[in-house]
């Protein structure tokens, strides 16, 4: 689980230990893709004294450091993650990656592509449904052989026998 700065003690103690501590675990990948250079250091404590009593089970805390260039600018993000798990920090570098797969995939479609968080429907349940209509929608659309959801948009949207195809 992501700790962000909603959790600030938490926050503070997993950086605060990070810079203290050595990692029992470090794991560091470099990636470069389209426009993107990136290297992803992941680092694994288990240094769990001080944290509040609330958060029972947590078993290490994880903290993701990136640094790279976009589009030829650079830039430098940390992330703090607390598991209830022991691990490697390789395991948990792919575990991390494996939920952005998720995040850029399914959540990041439907928000960018498919408009869902400038919806104007907030009452009641229409908001769920409307939700997984979309996550039906792209379902059906990958099942069918669309990787880009913008294409299959463009290329169905005014052609009901094709959209009735896609469901057959």
């Amino acid at each position: 689980m992501a700790v962000k700065d909603n959790q600030p003690t938490l926050h503070r103690h997993i950086k605060r230990i990070a810079a203290f501590h050595k990692p029992v675990s470090r794991h560091i990948e470099t990636e470069k893709t389209r426009n993107r250079f990136t290297t992803r250091t992941v680092e694994v404590f288990d240094d769990l004294t001080p944290i509040n009593s609330q958060w029972t089970g947590i078993k290490s805390l994880i903290r993701v450091e990136r640094v790279g260039t976009r589009t030829g600018k650079a830039y430098r993000q940390v992330v703090c993650y607390i598991s209830s798990i022991v691990g490697t920090a390789k395991e948990f570098a792919h575990g991390i990656r494996g939920h952005w797969g998720i995040e850029n995939r399914l959540h990041w479609v439907k928000d960018v592509v498919l408009n869902e968080d400038n919806s104007t429907i907030r009452m009641g349940k229409a908001p769920a449904n409307l939700s997984i209509m979309r996550a039906i929608a792209l379902n059906i659309l990958r099942q069918n052989g669309y990787a880009s959801i913008t294409i299959a948009q463009r290329f169905l949207s005014h052609d009901i026998d094709k959209l009735l195809t896609l469901v057959e």
